[in-house]
């Protein structure tokens, strides 16, 4: 899907203007969960590495709650005990 959108000139002037764009967009929807990290990955045309670089440079990926981290905690050693 082509999408077109119309830019003020000054900023348009940007030499990468398009993609500038883009990728505030990527940023937006990603920090309001509207696209995970693969699919921000796809649609910027980066690695699963460059998507987490680039993703980290602009919103906190690792964004746990404690009960979050202590639910995974408990996974862990749960797991641990099984294996």
């Amino acid at each position: 899907m082509q999408i077109t959108v119309e830019l003020p000139q000054d900023i348009a002037s940007h030499p990468n203007a398009a993609r500038e764009a883009l990728e505030a967009l990527v940023i937006e929807e990603y920090r309001s969960h509207q696209l995970t990290q693969f699919e921000a990955g796809r649609i910027l045309g980066l690695s699963r590495i460059e998507t987490e670089d680039f993703l980290g440079r602009h919103v906190a990926l690792y964004d746990y709650s404690i009960e979050e981290l202590e639910a995974e905690a408990n996974l862990l050693h749960q797991l641990r005990r099984q294996g």
